[in-house]
């Protein structure tokens, strides 16, 4: 004689107790995922405050830019001419200045600002006689596929993390200058 084993049909306890395990399981692997792309963020903002500067002075000679001066989180307030913009790091020597943006996460949005930011500066730069070019370059921790074509389109240097050090990916074409 044949037997047939059968099983106990699904509770809704048993779902209950199961989905609430996978929920727990989740929430672990992305505080965990969290936790580490904060600490990564946080390198990050350290990096480009304290060590950004110096190293894209360093990198930027590999594109045939020498910047032997540097200044961070600048700020131009020029109220008779309506002109006002803060700059995160600036690049400089005699013909250039970069003006470099740093956010975690580039948008569209912030590559636009950036580009209202070099005309202002541009218009700054002429009503005091300064003729050197304005270059871009913009810097992100999170940075997808198009907002990356994008800057690139735009005439920007992209600038993004590559673990203890940074790479610099060059404008589709001619660097765009302002």
């Amino acid at each position: 004689m044949e037997t047939t084993q059968t099983t106990n049909p699904l509770s809704f306890e048993t779902g209950r107790t199961t989905l609430e395990e996978v929920d727990r399981l989740l929430k672990e692997s992305k505080a965990d995922l969290r936790r580490k792309l904060e600490k990564y963020i946080d390198f990050f903002g350290e990096f480009a405050e304290y060590e950004m500067p110096s190293k894209l002075c360093e990198k930027f000679i590999e594109f045939g830019f020498t910047f032997p001066k540097t200044n961070r989180n600048v700020s131009i307030s020029d109220k008779k001419n309506n002109i006002s913009l803060d700059v995160d790091i600036i690049l400089e020597n005699y013909s250039n200045a970069m003006l470099v943006d740093i956010k975690t996460k580039l948008t569209v949005e912030f590559i636009n600002d950036h580009i209202d930011r070099l005309e202002k500066m541009r218009k700054h730069a002429d009503l005091r006689g300064d003729k050197r070019s304005f270059l871009g370059a913009v810097a992100g921790v999170i940075v997808t596929d198009g907002v990356r074509k994008y800057a690139l389109e735009q005439g920007f240097y992209l600038i993004e993390p590559a673990g203890q050090s940074l790479n610099i990916t060059p404008p589709n074409g001619k660097p765009k200058e302002w």
